[in-house]
């Protein structure tokens, strides 16, 4: 397993800072979420059964890539419009295909993929269109910090469950580790590289803790989801990390706060 995800780290992480890099001729980080975000929602409609239901299932990946593509839409209001129209269209179409066994369950699995993957895949997006390159990295590496970190010490030295009913793996002591190792990934967006940010040392450790927080109960939601489907896995496409949707659990939540943070915070 060990062997698996560091082999496939060493694909996906060169693959990942080159999309953030360069933005020329193409958004390359809007073009990879585009991908991401669409594979991630069809692992969630599989998980969710919203797959045999094709209209849903097709017209939710249509409004998770809307939603993940429209912070270049430069236009104020296209947000609440795009909410608006997702759950008025999509109504609309369930009287049309005249579903009723599990209609209405359907359509909330549907919406809700629509929200958790393209909603808040949108703020990565929106990150690196609207802030320096470096505050997107900060987001995806400190939570791999505190990923990376909260794996190994929970497996060395973890003996308190964090939530044993959700994720049974989980310890105290991962979670507490992971908290360091953003903390640390944080603290080095401070030194002077040209990745350097305007944070002082006490908001790159706040904003470090806030990731791994973050980050940490976002991956939580996604294991509630799995053991409420009953899989271990939401795919295969990622060998030694399962599926797009489990790697991009934490990152997501983690890139909400940062988003947050630098919009409230420091602009």
């Amino acid at each position: 397993m060990l062997r698996k995800r560091v082999i496939t780290a060493l694909w996906g992480i060169p693959l990942l800072i080159v999309a953030i890099w360069f933005d020329e001729p193409l958004p390359w980080f809007t073009v990879l979420a585009a991908v991401w975000g669409l594979l991630a929602v069809l692992e969630f409609y599989k998980i969710t059964a919203v797959s045999k239901v094709i209209p849903l299932l097709i017209f939710g990946l249509i409004w998770t890539l809307l939603f993940i593509i429209y912070p270049h839409l430069d236009y104020k209001n296209i947000l609440p419009i795009l909410l608006i129209s997702a759950v008025v269209l999509s109504l609309i179409l369930l009287v049309i295909i005249r579903q009723r066994e599990g209609a209405f369950t359907n359509w909330a699995w549907m919406m809700a993929g629509i929200l958790y993957v393209g909603l808040l895949l949108s703020y990565l997006v929106a990150l690196r269109l609207d802030a320096d390159r470096g505050w997107l990295y900060l987001a995806i590496f400190a939570t791999f910090g505190s990923d990376t970190a909260a794996y190994f010490i929970g497996r060395v030295i973890g003996r308190h469950r964090l939530a044993p009913r959700i994720s049974p793996g989980k310890t105290w002591e991962g979670a507490i580790a992971g908290l360091f190792g953003s903390v640390i990934i944080s603290l080095l967006f401070t030194l002077p590289t040209p990745l350097q940010l305007p944070l002082s040392y006490g908001q790159a450790i706040l904003l470090g803790v806030l990731v791994s927080i973050f980050g940490q109960i976002g991956d939580l939601v996604e294991s509630l989801l799995k053991r409420s489907a009953g899989v271990k896995e939401s795919g295969n496409l990622m060998p030694g990390h399962g599926g797009l949707l489990d790697r991009m659990d934490s990152i997501v939540f983690a890139g909400v706060v940062v988003y947050l943070y630098y919009t409230f915070v420091v602009l």
